[in-house]
């Protein structure tokens, strides 16, 4: 079980430490996610924080702020993660909040093909406008949807298998949002032909969601970073082991509001 943040284990040896390595101020990395509407953005946030999960979740407007802090080795690393929302009208904002993120989620829903093609375009506009040195992690949502698949017997020939083929076609869209439709190898291809990370999760069920933020963060040249420099921490940032949900450091509560605690601002 971890000590939690301020209590020591041993008063000598804690006041020993702070006298000759006073605390590290935490490494600032802004993280946004992008996304078209209702593909779990939100929800995937909820969960890495506040390790929380609403139904029906309200759409997020304009954009979310919520703040985690995670550690990489002896190094304090503090997320600041802005959630966009995903209607079409808000679009025009998102440059606001990729500008200068060091790393990038771009979610799809595994239930919904088209969303994988907004995710596409999502891409490549990151390709022209953000920082260059971004992570950018392909993230398909909503896996505790996923059933495995099955070999669906062949029709015979003749009106009994063209009346199928039409049925099928007629139930597409009834079909959408309620099993699998984006297989895992096609996402998983497209991701390593873009070299980018490449992740499912389900931010209900809380599968991935913890792996997700863990390796963008590892990806992360920390020794870039402004933040970093000030530290004169160096080359030992650049990998490690990251120890998430360590520390809340304030965000929005299950009303979507803001808590007390959370940071302001940091565009």
């Amino acid at each position: 079980m971890s000590t939690p943040e301020g209590t020591a284990t041993n008063s000598w040896s804690a006041a020993e430490d702070t006298a000759h390595n006073p605390p590290a101020k935490p490494i600032q990395i802004k993280v946004v996610l992008l996304g078209e509407a209702a593909v779990g953005k939100s929800s995937l946030v909820l969960r890495f924080v506040n390790d929380d999960f609403v139904e029906n979740k309200e759409p997020t407007i304009g954009a979310a702020f919520m703040t985690q802090k995670v550690r990489l080795d002896d190094s304090v690393l503090k997320l600041d993660i802005w959630d966009t929302a995903g209607q079409e009208r808000f679009h025009s904002l998102a440059p606001m909040y990729y500008r200068n993120a060091q790393a990038a989620l771009v979610v799809y829903d595994i239930t919904r093909a088209s969303s994988l093609d907004r995710a596409k375009s999502w891409i490549k506009e990151l390709e022209r406008q953000a920082n260059p040195n971004i992570v950018v992690a392909l993230v398909g949502n909503k896996l505790d949807l996923a059933s495995p698949a099955t070999d669906t017997p062949a029709e015979e020939e003749g009106e009994e298998g063209e009346a199928s083929s039409a049925n099928e076609e007629a139930n597409n869209d009834e079909e959408e949002g309620k099993s699998r439709q984006v297989p895992t190898e096609v996402a998983r291809s497209y991701a390593e032909s873009m070299n980018l990370l490449f992740l499912e999760t389900s931010a209900k069920t809380g599968e991935g969601v913890v792996e997700v933020f863990t390796e963008i963060t590892k990806k992360i040249d920390l020794s870039k970073l402004p933040s970093a420099r000030r530290g004169n921490r160096g080359d030992q940032l650049n990998a490690g082991n990251v120890n998430v949900n360590m520390l809340g450091d304030g965000g929005l509560n299950g009303d979507g509001q803001a808590r007390e605690g959370a940071d302001g601002c940091a565009c």
